[in-house]
């Protein structure tokens, strides 16, 4: 069973950066995929970025320039870098995983693991 665990969390102004981490455990397949996905107060889940089992990176539109997606294979650690931070990012970010696969879209019905999210909220 994959265990995903969000950290990083926090409160900063507008114009901050965070870096959100998940700790990923108990992998069995070769390749997997993760993604950072968030939910706005209000607002339904949606996908903020993505890599696949290759080490490609998808993003969001609206976000590809502030937010970086990244792993660390060895320590099985996902990271998302968020630059210039805006009171419209605030929401709860969930990590997600699906392994076996070495592609999926953003999509939040492809990924089969998540994590407890970890809470971001930017003031102006």
């Amino acid at each position: 069973q994959v265990q995903l665990v969000e950290s990083g969390g926090g409160s900063v102004q507008a114009g901050g950066s965070l870096r959100l981490s998940c700790a990923a455990s108990g992998y069995t397949a070769s390749r997997h995929c993760m993604a950072w996905f968030r939910q706005r107060p209000g607002k339904q889940r949606e996908g903020v970025a993505s890599i696949d089992g290759y080490g490609l990176t998808a993003y969001a539109n609206s976000l590809q320039g502030r937010f970086t997606i990244s792993e660390d294979d060895a320590k099985n650690i996902l990271y998302l870098q968020m630059n210039n931070l805006t009171p419209e990012d605030t929401a709860m970010y969930y990590c997600a995983a699906v392994e076996g696969r070495p592609w999926v879209p953003l999509v939040e019905n492809e990924y089969a693991y998540w994590g407890q999210g970890t809470q971001v909220t930017v003031s102006s």
